[in-house]
């Protein structure tokens, strides 16, 4: 059984979600794909969050 973690916090998005994937086994992230041609497939976050998470990333498009 895979435990999830849910939880709230403050801050900029990208930010936030790297420091929340600290010493976690898979980042899952959603994406609605804004932000032009470069980001028509991730979008700016879901992109920062591929390049920089310390684990894998899963992106989801919306």
């Amino acid at each position: 059984m895979a435990r999830v973690r849910c939880g709230l916090a403050y801050g900029t998005p990208a930010a936030v979600l790297l420091e929340q994937a600290r010493g976690g086994d898979l980042l899952v992230v959603g994406s609605h794909g804004h932000g032009g041609f470069a980001g028509a497939l991730l979008g700016s976050v879901g992109r920062h969050c591929a390049q920089h998470a310390p684990c894998p990333v899963v992106v989801v498009r919306r």
